[in-house]
């Protein structure tokens, strides 16, 4: 699929997708943070999936009512909403032991496992596995893996060690999660398939909030954090999620991913002023390697060729 429109032109509507889906995602970091020290992390999944779920719920309705609602997304969504689940636990409760901007640097090695299981999932995306630039993508990618986990000051402490495994598990399973939407979803209408997505994924935390979790502590929350449950609900929930997926629809995934790949610099300039958080200079600089291979994975998917017939 073109970047670009049929007549050359940039596609505005794309563009503004990617942007919206980076400036939506990489708010979110900060306010589960914040959140951090009002709840738990299976509370505030609990309070902001709901409230997502809400934003989207009148939109479904009326696609109910209209009669333009196609009942397979109830089944084809099932899959997806507990990869979704299973990511959500494990991206929450990361934050409760790692700094924004690192957490939000370790989930960009699931670009690596998405292109692993494009690899096995898809036919037509087989021949990356004889592409020079996805494996020296992927070696770069592990080597600056090593080095931000090696040059990071408190490694050996038990809390980090535990964020950092909480991390890598959700690039995991955020992998597992856009290979399942892919599949599930590819001809359902991105707002609609979340928001079937969103009230599966909210009864699903909700239970986990009531088994593990102390939502009666949420009832003690002042306004603050109350208002950062709903914003960071519409921005980094709602919103980022259908943003992304419909610049995906668009221009291919090519593109979008390439400008989330951007999401941990963002974060990291947000997060040294409001939580004081820093990364070494080595830190740094392998940080720029494994966004620079994880970059040169994407862009050798961009140029696969089809396998000839057989």
């Amino acid at each position: 699929m073109s970047d670009t429109t049929p007549t050359g032109r940039v596609n505005m509507t794309a563009t503004a997708a990617c942007l919206g889906a980076l400036c939506c995602w990489s708010l979110g970091p900060l306010f589960i943070k914040y959140l951090a020290g009002h709840v738990d992390s299976w509370t505030q999944n609990m309070l902001r999936y709901s409230v997502a779920c809400l934003f989207w719920l009148p939109f479904l309705l009326y696609l109910m009512v209209r009669g333009r609602f196609e009942r397979r997304t109830w089944r084809r969504a099932i899959l997806p909403s507990i990869a979704n689940v299973t990511m959500q636990s494990l991206w929450a409760a990361g934050f409760y032991y790692l700094g924004p901007a690192f957490l939000t640097l370790l989930s960009k090695t699931s670009i690596l496992w998405v292109a692993g299981f494009s690899l096995i999932v898809f036919r037509e995306e087989r021949p990356l596995a004889r592409s020079k630039r996805f494996w020296a993508g992927l070696t770069l990618s592990l080597a600056g893996l090593f080095g931000v986990l090696y040059f990071k000051e408190d490694f050996a402490a038990t809390s980090t060690r535990i964020g950092i495994i909480l991390g890598l598990a959700q690039a995991l399973t955020w992998a597992v999660y856009t290979i399942s939407v892919k599949v599930s979803l590819r001809d359902i209408d991105s707002r609609c398939g979340f928001s079937v997505i969103s009230i599966y994924t909210t009864i699903g935390l909700a239970v986990c909030a009531f088994l593990f979790g102390d939502p009666a502590k949420s009832l003690n929350m002042g306004a603050e954090p109350w208002l950062a449950v709903v914003f960071s609900a519409v921005t980094a929930i709602a919103l980022g999620h259908v943003l992304y997926y419909t610049a995906i629809k668009r221009i291919g995934a090519t593109i979008p991913m390439l400008v989330i790949l951007t999401q941990p610099l963002v974060v990291f300039s947000l997060s040294s002023i409001m939580f004081q958080e820093r990364l070494t200079g080595l830190q740094a600089l392998f940080g720029a390697v494994l966004l620079l291979g994880s970059g040169l994975s994407v862009w050798a998917q961009q140029h696969l060729r089809p396998e000839p017939p057989r």
